[in-house]
């Protein structure tokens, strides 16, 4: 049942993501799905595979070194799947739906943890009403959740709206 109305702020609004800023996206692709980066200095669009996020990439047009400083929108079960296997860093899934307002709180929280985790820790949301197959995978009972992913397999797991700090003590990042 989708609970979202006229008023309800999209994925890319949750992630607290204006049209200019950078985003992260990972989209659906046969073969390995490269997340798409912008360059903060040159706004060009970069692809970043998943097993390269620890590498410290650079924008292949200005050479300016590019982090993964804002959460990636996870688009498919695919999608999600690809990203937690062959990240070579621990990454941190955001459940959330556009309905839900604790969800709305945290998502500027997760957005301080990208920036300041860049690197260490990919920062990924996954819309549930939008990739219902993976929350339930998960037993998602709550929202928002935040599971952190080692080497494809959940490691840790907080629900509930929390200011970053609480989040990182909470799943270990």
């Amino acid at each position: 049942m989708t609970r979202a109305s006229a008023g309800t702020p999209s994925a890319s609004e949750h992630a607290g993501v204006l049209s200019a800023s950078p985003v992260a996206t990972c989209p659906i692709a046969a073969e390995v799905g490269p997340m798409i980066v912008d360059c903060p200095a040159c706004g060009a669009r970069n692809r970043v595979p998943a097993t390269r996020v620890s590498d410290h990439p650079k924008c292949g047009r200005c050479k300016t070194p590019i982090a993964m400083t804002t959460p990636v929108e996870v688009g498919s079960a695919e999608d999600f799947d690809e990203l937690v296997s062959s990240s070579p860093i621990p990454v941190l899934v955001d459940f959330w739906a556009a309905w839900c307002g604790p969800c709305r709180v945290v998502a500027p929280e997760l957005e301080k943890l990208a920036r300041s985790r860049a690197g260490r820790v990919v920062v990924a949301k996954l819309d549930t009403e939008a990739v219902p197959e993976v929350a339930a995978r998960y037993g998602i009972r709550s929202i928002p959740t935040m599971i952190l992913f080692r080497a494809g397999r959940e490691e840790k797991r907080a629900s509930g709206a929390m200011p970053a700090e609480q989040i990182a003590l909470a799943v270990g990042v």
